[in-house]
């Protein structure tokens, strides 16, 4: 498995797309529709950047972020995207979930702090 980096996001509130998933043995073109899929994506107005991990068991998870629900939602309407998540749903995964959230609060171990400033 490859290290992917950690996206570097502005303040918030943006959003994270968590998807959680169980893989079908085998690529069967697995791995170069992810590629066109993050490529894809990143062209997109909004769009703040994506983490992703796999075990050897067949479980990962990808996160991605949003500047906001307005570019999540052109996001999942685009053509290309719906069409890999069929081909998802009939070829590569056994399960999988997809959790939408708002980012309140971020911070990590480079010291910055992304806290909403207090409320007077």
């Amino acid at each position: 498995m490859s290290a992917t980096p950690l996206v570097r996001t502005p303040e918030p509130p943006y959003y994270a797309v968590i998807f959680s998933s169980r893989r079908t043995a085998g690529d069967r073109g697995y791995a170069e529709m992810s590629a066109r899929m993050v490529d894809l994506g990143s062209r997109y107005e909004g769009f703040l950047g994506i983490e992703s991990a796999r075990g050897a068991d067949g479980v990962g998870i990808t996160v991605s972020y949003w500047r906001d629900e307005a570019a999540l939602l052109a996001w999942k309407r685009d053509e290309a995207h719906r069409h890999a998540q069929r081909a998802g749903r009939d070829t590569w995964y056994e399960e999988y979930e997809v959790r939408v959230a708002r980012v309140e609060r971020a911070y990590g171990s480079s010291g910055t702090s992304h806290a909403p400033p207090p409320k007077s």
